[in-house]
């Protein structure tokens, strides 16, 4: 699976950090639910199942064991300026609409995203989304047009993979909110991991 250099989403051109359209927002949760779903039909079966590797959260009080989950990530010289981890609440069949999604992004370019804890609103470049498909489009729900605190701690992240715990909450354009807790990842890099 090819990366785009960091350059190519600079922050000053991120048009997730600005309120969006529904539209816009739509096409964005779209374009990554197929990303992630493509890659997993690439992988000889779907994914690497695994009692190891894990993308959990309690989604409005419901608990979550995500599918078609991916870490990426990268930048210059071996660092980490940018991240992303993202799945499915479902198995996606291929036909239908598609399952609802969390991601969470974190931009640091020219530094290095290590182990540690980072949180909306004080991570300018960093954004969470949680996007359900209805029959009408699709309801993003996220963090960038509030000040609703979203954190992911980071125990450990390398080339290898990457642990640690996210919560927070998350917004639609109408202001209802979702709180999602007990979140907890540990992912390989770069493989599509499926329960």
């Amino acid at each position: 699976m090819k990366i785009l250099p960091p350059k190519a989403f600079s922050p000053k051109a991120n048009l997730i950090r600005k309120p969006l359209s529904s539209f816009w927002a739509a096409l964005c949760i779209i374009i990554i639910t197929i990303c992630l779903s493509a890659c997993s039909k690439e992988d000889d079966g779907g994914g690497t199942p695994s009692e190891d590797y894990y993308f959990r959260a309690k989604i409005g009080g419901k608990a979550v064991n995500f599918h078609s989950v991916n870490f990426q990530g990268g930048g210059d010289d071996n660092r980490f300026e940018h991240i992303v981890i993202g799945g499915d609440e479902t198995s996606y069949s291929g036909s239908g609409p598609l399952p609802p999604s969390l991601d969470f992004e974190l931009w640091r370019l020219g530094g290095n995203i290590t182990a540690g804890t980072y949180a909306t609103p004080v991570e300018k470049d960093m954004i969470a989304r949680y996007a359900i498909q209805k029959s009408d489009g699709t309801l993003v729900y996220n963090t960038s047009s509030s000040n609703d605190v979203f954190t992911v701690k980071i125990e450990a992240i390398s080339k290898t993979g990457i642990k640690g715990a996210f919560s927070g909450t998350v917004r639609n354009s109408a202001g209802e909110a979702i709180n999602i807790t007990d979140g907890t990842f540990n992912l390989p890099y770069e493989t599509i991991i499926n329960p």
